[in-house]
């Protein structure tokens, strides 16, 4: 008998020609309304495992890599690297298995790329969890990630890969250990002859980092793109430690959403796991709605 737990590879072609790949959990024929997870700047679909794995039970779980991330293929230029572009891809995705509408857990990046989806095509989205991510990303955190993003080496080991992601992120998650940071190497990075390898293409760190030379005020607030998910239950994860999403853009939201709930995980930075009991407990609360 399958396990519905353990995920199928899943690769489909965008529009522009791009081989992408899919993690694919679950019972492709559960009735439940299925589930999207999109990943960070950065980040690939080792992302969701633990959550994938805790759905996949009762329901079909879908967590891709977005273009240039994990297995999916690379762009030729870095200007091809766009919410809009990978929102088309998450379009290509659901046709490809015939899937109409799903609930979407966007992490930053994803969840970027889920209220465009709401402004574009609202009937593809049923509800949306936004994982510390709103209208308004703070100037600070993403000055951070440009100062890393794309330039960072392979580390010699994955000792040292767990070492550096420690060095980097330990006053925003304190509360980790060894065998948690060994952990999220083995989600950050690819593994190439035994050792790690950066996980996704170095140009998305240009055009990160081209943005902001562009607007050093950081982007436009996206409160029409998020107003867009009016019509869909919402749950907003916020890291009690983040530099992306605020507390002040959380109460905001709260305001402008009519069908908003929120959850703050303390000993979080950007961005929460999605592991911890409290963002679990969220969750299941809400897609206990569908």
């Amino acid at each position: 008998m399958t396990d519905a737990t353990e995920p199928k590879d899943f690769f489909y072609t965008s529009q522009d020609g791009l081989r992408l790949y899919a993690r694919d959990y679950g019972d492709r024929m559960a009735r439940e309304t299925p589930v999207i997870c999109l990943p960070g700047l950065t980040r690939n679909s080792k992302d969701f495992d633990m959550l994938a794995r805790h759905l996949a039970p009762t329901r079909r779980v879908l967590c891709p890599d977005l273009r240039g991330r994990g297995r999916s293929q690379y762009c030729e230029s870095w200007t091809d690297y766009t919410p809009q572009n990978e929102m088309l891809d998450i379009f290509d995705l659901m046709s490809a298995l015939s899937i109409r509408h799903a609930i979407f857990i966007g992490t930053s990046r994803g969840g970027i790329i889920t209220m465009l989806m709401a402004a574009n095509r609202p009937n593809t989205v049923r509800g949306a969890i936004l994982n510390d991510i709103g209208p308004e990303v703070e100037l600070a955190g993403l000055k951070r990630i440009a100062t890393y993003a794309g330039v960072m080496e392979n580390p010699p080991s994955w000792t040292e890969a767990a070492f550096k992601l420690r060095l980097m992120n330990e006053r925003d998650f304190p509360t980790l250990n060894g065998d948690d940071w060994y952990d999220y190497a083995r989600r950050t990075f690819a593994e190439e002859a035994g050792l790690p390898k950066i996980d996704y293409d170095a140009k998305i760190g240009v055009g990160l980092r081209k943005g902001l030379d562009a607007a050093p005020d950081g982007p436009p607030a996206m409160w029409p793109q998020f107003k867009a998910l009016g019509h869909v239950p919402t749950l907003v994860v916020r890291g009690e430690n983040s530099d992306i999403l605020s507390a002040r853009t959380v109460a905001r939201m709260a305001k402008e959403h009519p069908n908003l709930a929120h959850v703050t995980v303390k000993d979080r930075g950007h961005v929460p796991f999605l592991d911890e009991p409290e963002a679990i407990a969220a969750i299941d609360t809400f897609l206990g709605n569908f």
